[in-house]
Formats: structure tokens, C-alpha cells, sequence
């Protein structure tokens, strides 16, 4: 199976190392693309400026979004979502917040599901499987074209 593309917004260079890590770790074929904060993920999913190449930078299949990030935030990334609804891929929203008023204000913005992050590795590795077995084997998703 040809690696599935997940965008990883992750304004944290070691969360975004551990993600990295596991998806190797677990052999699961899913390519990570990262960018750092709200606004570079809007700018990769639009294809402008240094994301303009798809062969580089290519669509992804999955979203994981961070909340809390500098410049534009992941609520901020849902609402121009909601905006733009060509942009339909699921988004996974992966944060270390387990505030009730976070969880619910992104699934009111049409996030498709809701990750406290794992401190441990052996659950994040199970987070990785999971993601996999379920985004990348079964779900089926909008082409962009």
C-alpha cells in the first residue's frame, strides 16, 4: 500500500519528533507532512507559497491539529475549514488540553475527532496503529479535484 499523507500541525518540535518516531516504530504507511502553526497548515492546505508543489507537498489525506499554537491557532484552522468546505479532510484534533470547553468548541467547528496526547509512548504508538488501521485502511476520502 502507498504511503497516505497525514499534515501534522504541531507547533512543538518534540511532540512532533515522538509522532514521528512512533509512526516509523510501528512500520504503518502513513507519510507525515508537518508544518508549525495554523497559518502554515491553511498555506499547505491552499497549495500557496513554499507548499505550492504538490509532488512535495502533497494533499493530505488526514489532518492532525494542534490547538494551541502561535500566530493562528487550531480553533482558527477549523473555522476557515468551515469556510472553505472543498477542504474536507477529517481532522484529528491532537492536543494536550482535556478542558471539556476546548473538546466541545472543536467539535462545534466539524473537527472529526478528538485526541488528548499521550504521554506515554506505548499509548501513542497505539494512537499511530489506530489512526492507521482506521483513516488509512477503512476511511474513504474526498478528492480534492
Amino acid at each position: 500500500m502507498a504511503n497516505r499523507v497525514l499534515l501534522v500541525a504541531e507547533d512543538d518540535t518534540v511532540d512532533a519528533m515522538l509522532l514521528e518516531r512512533a509512526i516509523v516504530k510501528c512500520g504503518v504507511p502513513i507519510s507525515m507532512k508537518r508544518v508549525e502553526n495554523g497559518d502554515e497548515a491553511i498555506q499547505y492546505l491552499r497549495g500557496e507559497g513554499c507548499y505550492a508543489d504538490r509532488k512535495q507537498f502533497p494533499y493530505p489525506e488526514l489532518i492532525l491539529l494542534d490547538l494551541k499554537m502561535p500566530r493562528v491557532d487550531g480553533f482558527a484552522v477549523l473555522k476557515w475549514r468551515q469556510q472553505n468546505r472543498h477542504v474536507r479532510q477529517p481532522v484529528v484534533v491532537f492536543s494536550s488540553s482535556s478542558l471539556q470547553q476546548d473538546i466541545d468548541q472543536a467539535y462545534a467547528l466539524g473537527a472529526s475527532s478528538f485526541v488528548v496526547k499521550p504521554e506515554a509512548p506505548d499509548r501513542l504508538e497505539k494512537m499511530v496503529r489506530a489512526l492507521s488501521t482506521w483513516w488509512a485502511d477503512f476511511n474513504v476520502v474526498h478528492s480534492p479535484n
